[in-house]
Parts: C-alpha cells; structure tokens; sequence
C-alpha cells in the first residue's frame, strides 16, 4: 500500500485469525505500532516477522484497534477503491434481487467493508459510518454512491450507540440531494412509508424481508398479534396474506401511526390496528383478559448491546416469548426473533424451552432462519449473522 500513515505488527501467533479470514485486529492483539496514530489513519498489517497480511485501517481508542479492506496492497483512500467495493456488492444484489428498487447494498464486514453499513430505498439511500475509519473516507464513500446510483438523496443515519466506542458523535445528516420525510418503499408487493431521517435503523428492517413470507399460508382466516411492530410490517404482510385480524403493539406513537398509515397505503386499514403501549405489559393484560391469538409475532429491539448485558436480556426475551405463547390458540404459531449478535442460536432455542415450560405449553420447532441474503454471512466472521427468527407451533 502506498501511502499507509501506519505500521501494526502483531504479537506471535495473533496473526492466524486474520490469515483465517476475520478483518479484526484486537488492541492487546498488537506488539507495536509505528506511525501517525490518528483515529482511521491507513495501515499496513504485519505479522511478528514483517510478513504482510493486509491493509485497512487504525483507531487507538478502539478495543479493536484495526479493521482490514484489503488482503493486497492496494490504495484504499480513493473513490476508485469505493466505486470497486461497493460495486462488487450490487453485483451480487442485483443476481440476488434482480427485481428490486429497496435492499441492502453494504453490510459491513460481509462485504469486505467494515464499519460501512447502505441500504438503498428506491431513489434514496441510507448509510452508516460506523467506525473512525469509515468516517475518515466519508467523501469517498459518497462520491462513489453518487456515481454508482445517481440518487435523490443520501442521508447519513449516523445516529447509533456504537459510534462512541470509536469516539465518533451521533448524528442525523443530509450527504447529498434532498431527503424527503417520507419515501415509499416496495416489500412483495406492499407498499411501505420508510422515515430516513427519524426510523429505526436506516428507516426499515430490510433483513426480515424473506421472514415475512412465512406468513403466507398461516396467517389466512387467522388473528395475528405482532408485538414491537415499529412501522407494521408483520401486520401488513399477515393481513395481505388473509389474517381477519392484525394488531400492532409498539410504545413509540410515531412507529404506530406508521403502520396505520403503510396498513392504508395497502388498503388494509380496516384489518390491521396499531395500539401505542408497552408491549410487556400488554402481553400481560391480553392474558387476562382472556385474549387468544393464532399468530404471535416477537420482533423486539435489540436487549443485548453488550456480552456484559446477556443475562439481564435474557430475562427480557424469557418473559416476551413465555407470554406470547400463554396467549397462542392450540395449533398456533409462534415467530420470535433476536437480532442481537450475543445472543447464539442455540442459547436462543434454550432460552425458548424454557419459556413453553414456564408457559405450560407443548411448542414444536417448524423451522429455523435468519437474516434475508443482502445482509450477507462470512463463515470466518460470525459476527456478521446476528438475526434468529424461530417459527414455532402449539401443539
């Protein structure tokens, strides 16, 4: 690499993981550091004996210290790097979804991109510079999606926690063009209302696009409850696939008044109701009031930030998913999810076994999925497969 500000050489043996395929270098991973050690300044990787393992770059305030965009020497501080990287992962989109105006076209370290995260809706696009690293090259990430897509708009949703670990304030900001407060996105179908600049996440969940369909075949003639609804998503799809009944739980007015307004867009507004509450106590009361449900939908937030915060959460998703299923009819299913990365698979399922014992309900797995393929999964690097999503029946 020609113009690295930075030399990391890493302890012995530090370096097989990296040659194993993971992008993470640790900070007590590293026996020294020669150069300007500015927040994402470039850096070469070496191993104990100056053997190159790649370039990417440095943050001495982060637990991980350097993150790799190349395994060659090549210049990664250019719009032409950009326009090749990101272009490699609408490649890919386009075999996946040749049909599609709204998807994820970087998913961070799935696409040899760490700390760079864009989901494309229609006209529009929403990015995330998550790392130090990815901020320091902001104009040329930018420059590059503007060649690649020539859009209306591009807004920085840089309003996320994890910023602060790598010394970055949050922020909502307009990178280029003009952002709209709403524009309509387009999921099997169904038309949905994304709010770029005030949404959760990037302004929807495009990683449960392929879930949703689950609910076709089950949720005919049915009555759904979709519980952390944000802007409806699973009510939408339940009631456009024949559900009688879909209600909406979410504590946030704003995400309510979304689902009412994407359950009219789709002339489902007489099917689908959205309820402002805290879904944990309405579990609760749903349940004395005799309440039954042939779907139940958990679809919360993320409860686990942090491996420090796994036990608390898992009180959290205990207590979702025991009263979810104390409200299910007989032959009823259940569609619970996690999209924290902490969380494991298989906890996840041990979790659930616990809460049908404590629910006195006799719950059979039908299947097993996870986050929809434009999110994409390393092998070497679990990291990038956080969402679970159990479907399961009352027997």
């Amino acid at each position: 690499m020609e113009n690295a500000s930075i030399r990391i050489t890493l302890n012995r043996g530090e370096e097989r993981r990296i040659k194993g395929g993971h992008p993470w270098v640790f900070s007590n991973e590293i026996r020294e550091v020669r150069g300007e050690k500015r927040p994402g300044a470039p850096a070469e990787i070496v191993d104990v004996g100056g053997g190159f393992l790649g370039v990417g770059y440095y943050n001495p305030h982060s637990l991980i210290a350097a993150r790799l965009l190349s395994r060659e020497r090549e210049e990664i501080d250019s719009t032409a790097f950009f326009l090749d990287r990101i272009g490699r992962a609408l490649a890919l989109r386009r075999q996946l979804y040749p049909e599609l105006a709204t998807f994820r076209v970087v998913h961070g370290e799935g696409d040899f991109l760490p700390g760079l995260v864009v989901d494309k809706y229609g006209d529009w696009l929403s990015v995330q510079f998550l790392t130090a690293g990815m901020e320091a090259r902001r104009e040329s990430v930018v420059a590059a999606l503007v060649e690649l897509f020539t859009p209306k708009g591009i807004v920085g949703r840089n309003d996320v926690a994890v910023r602060t670990l790598e010394g970055l304030e949050e922020r909502v900001e307009v990178l280029y063009g003009e952002i709209p407060e709403t524009v309509e996105a387009d999921e099997h179908g169904l038309r949905f209302l994304v709010d770029l600049k005030g949404g959760q996440k990037t302004g929807h969940f495009l990683d449960q696009k392929e879930n949703h369909l689950i609910l076709k075949g089950i949720a005919a003639g049915k009555r759904v409850l979709d519980c952390f609804s944000y802007s409806g998503s699973w009510g939408v799809h339940a009631a456009a696939f024949g559900a009688t009944e879909a209600t909406c739980l979410d504590i946030s007015e704003r995400a309510a008044a979304l689902a009412r307004e994407n359950a009219a867009l789709n002339g489902l507004g007489n099917i689908v109701r959205a309820e402002v509450c805290d879904a944990f106590d309405r579990l609760r009361s749903l349940k004395h009031e005799g309440k039954r449900f042939d779907v139940v939908v958990m679809d919360p937030p993320a409860f686990v930030k942090s491996k420090k915060a796994l036990k608390e959460a898992e009180k959290g998703y205990l207590t979702i998913n025991k009263r979810g299923m104390e409200l299910l009819a007989t032959g009823g299913y259940l569609i619970t999810c996690s999209c924290s990365y902490h969380m494991e698979r298989e906890n996840f399922r041990q979790l659930l076994t616990q809460a049908a014992r404590l629910a006195g309900r006799q719950m059979r797995l039908v299947e097993v999925r996870s986050q929809a393929p434009d999110h994409p999964v390393l092998l070497a690097v679990p990291e990038t497969e956080y969402l679970k999503c159990f479907v399961l029946q009352a027997v």
